[in-house]
This record gives C-alpha cells, sequence and structure tokens, in this order.
C-alpha cells in the first residue's frame, strides 16, 4: 500500500523579489509574505505540537519575528528551510517553557485529557478514508517520524530538503520514514483490516 493515494507538489519559496523587499523593510511586502507564511507555518506547529491553540500561538509569534526580526534570515539558505527552522526553534523553546510550568503544577495538570480526546475521535473512525484515517494516526508516531513523515509523505519535500530543515543526516531522514510508514501501515491496518483482505498492502 502506498501512502497517502497522491502527493502534492514540493512547495516552492516565495517570490524572490518580495522576499528582499520584506527584508527592505517594505510594509506591503511584508504582509504579503506573512499571508504566504501563515498556512505553512501553521501546518508544521501543528504537526510539531498537536494543538490548535498553540500551533496558532506559535505561528503568531514567528510572524512577528518575521516583521520585526527579519534580520535572521541572509539568503545563504532556502527561505522556506530558514522559515521552518524558526518555526521548530519557538515550538521547541514554548514547549520548554511549558514543561517548567508543568513541573511546578504536575498535581493541578490532567495530561490524559487531550489522549482521551484523541481516542474518543478514533472511536468514531468506522468507516474512515484512508487519508482521514492518516491525519487521525499522525500523532500517534514519534515526534521525528511524525514530523518527517508530514513532510515526506503529506506535503511532498524531497528528504534532502527535510535533511535541511530539520539538521539531520540525509541518512536519518530517510530512517525516520521508513519507521513513520512501516508504524501507519500497521495502524491503519489495525483499524481497516479489510484493506489488507483487498490486496492493498
Amino acid at each position: 500500500m502506498t501512502l497517502p493515494s497522491s502527493l502534492p507538489s514540493p512547495p516552492a519559496d516565495p517570490d524572490a523579489e518580495l522576499v528582499q523587499r520584506a527584508r527592505a523593510g517594505e510594509r506591503d511586502a511584508v504582509e504579503a509574505l506573512a499571508r504566504w507564511c501563515y498556512p505553512r507555518v501553521y501546518r508544521w506547529a501543528l504537526v510539531r505540537t498537536g494543538e490548535p491553540d498553540e500551533a496558532d500561538d506559535v505561528t503568531q509569534e514567528v510572524l512577528v519575528r518575521l516583521a520585526t526580526r527579519f534580520e535572521g534570515y541572509r539568503g545563504e539558505a532556502r527561505f522556506t528551510t530558514w522559515l521552518y527552522q524558526v518555526t521548530a526553534h519557538e515550538v521547541a523553546t514554548r514547549a520548554r517553557r511549558r514543561n517548567r510550568r508543568a513541573t511546578l503544577l504536575e498535581r493541578w495538570t490532567r495530561p490524559a485529557a487531550a489522549r482521551d480526546e484523541e481516542a474518543a475521535r478514533l472511536d468514531e473512525l468506522h468507516g474512515a478514508s484512508v487519508a482521514g484515517l492518516v491525519r487521525t494516526l499522525l500523532h500517534e508516531l514519534p515526534e521525528q517520524q511524525r514530523t518527517v513523515f508530514d513532510l515526506a509523505d503529506l506535503q511532498g519535500y524531497q528528504p534532502a530538503e527535510i535533511a535541511a530543515m530539520l539538521d539531520l543526516e540525509a541518512a536519518t531522514v530517510r530512517s525516520h520514514l521508513m519507521r513513520g510508514r512501516r508504524a501507519m501501515r500497521s495502524r491503519i491496518f489495525e483499524r481497516l483490516p479489510t484493506l489488507r483482505e483487498d490486496g492493498s498492502a
């Protein structure tokens, strides 16, 4: 079985002239670039955090950085690669802060609530399409596998591009992708055994 059934074309960077104008501080260019960045940053943040509200907060912070501290981009790498790294850094920073707060408030937190909600959604998946099931199961994968699987199989990035985005060796990316695909197939067959019976392996 090939996952997913169709893949988007590899994402293009924004127009180079637009990026240069935004770097120069042109307000219209910065706003246009922010509109281009928003859906990409939000998706990346959502895949890494699994929480829509947290992903939205990350996205807003990244866009603020884009508008106020664009000097961090020197044009030495693809804009998309730089933007992904900024997003990943913000996710990691917020996670460290959150973990520190959780340590102080451990007795008052309810970490199982999100998992219970996800489990309830899984219970309603009878008859769901494979594509919908893939999106639901994505967050069952370990973080690195989840991130690489999303970038490669759901967004269409090549392993070399993903390696640059995540600052990993290409071989490591391929390993995470192989394991993620294997785990995803196993989970899909568990929930939709008729796929195996139909010879879709």
